[in-house]
């Protein structure tokens, strides 16, 4: 395998084995990377301004061009919506459909992820062909991985009648 190749795989396996041993809820982390994403769309810019102006060693230390200050705004809720979930998914059947999820977080990881990478890792990722295959698929990757957190979210929600909080 290529060092591109090698690259991406860990990219895409690193979240799916961290949420799935510990037993991490991926559709609420899905949504915290989608999130994320938005926070680097409208909050990038002006996040990194602010540094400019308040913060000279900040600055030097966080932003080389302004995609590491992405990158935290990309990856900051993701990191705290897994410490928070940490072993809330209990019972085998409920761990095997967070599964799906999971692989929707590595891959949309992956999409948002891979263009903020230095530029020299990201150059050699984007170049190879297995890249080139995600992207032509990355419509799919995105649709089928909300539907199916989604539907891992419904499939969450407490059934009538069995409330922790019921009659005594």
């Amino acid at each position: 395998m290529t060092p591109p190749v090698i690259a991406l795989t860990v990219i895409v396996l690193a979240p799916i084995l961290t949420l799935m041993v510990l037993r991490i809820n991926a559709a609420l982390v899905f949504l915290s990377l989608c999130l994320g994403d938005v926070l680097v769309q409208f909050v990038a810019k002006d996040t990194t301004e602010f540094l400019t102006l308040h913060a000279d060693k900040v600055t030097q230390a966080v932003n080389t061009g302004n995609n590491n200050v992405k990158l935290i705004l990309l990856l900051l809720p993701v990191i705290l919506t897994a410490v928070f979930m940490i072993r809330t998914i209990n019972g085998s059947s409920r761990l095997a459909l967070n599964l799906l999820p999971a692989a929707g977080v590595g891959l949309l990881g992956a999409l948002l992820v891979v263009p903020l990478l230095p530029p020299g890792l990201a150059h050699n990722v984007v170049g190879s062909p297995l890249w080139t295959q995600v992207t032509r698929v990355q419509d799919l990757i995105v649709g089928a991985s909300a539907l199916v957190c989604l539907f891992a979210l419904w499939l969450q929600r407490p059934k009538a009648g069995h409330s922790k909080h019921g009659k005594h």
